[in-house]
């Protein structure tokens, strides 16, 4: 769902809420004396179910060079 916000329209009601939901949720995740950089990258909606990488994720990275390299030898040789 998008929102189209016309430049002629910056003072109406729908952008103050939105301004002020995003300055509410930035204000939520800054640490108030630490400063730190605001990143709303891990609260987004695609990312919330998704786990780090595992400690065996180099088996399917050797598995994967494994079978290219398996299809480059039946198509050349």
């Amino acid at each position: 769902m998008g929102v189209i916000i016309n430049k002629k329209d910056d003072d109406n009601e729908l952008s103050r809420r939105i301004t002020a939901d995003l300055r509410a949720k930035a204000m939520e995740t800054v640490d108030v004396d630490g400063g730190e950089d605001v990143d709303l990258a891990e609260d987004a909606e695609y990312l919330r179910d998704l786990k780090k990488t595992g400690r065996f994720s180099w088996v399917w990275i050797v598995l994967i060079v494994l079978a290219i390299l398996s299809l480059i030898s039946i198509v050349f040789l």
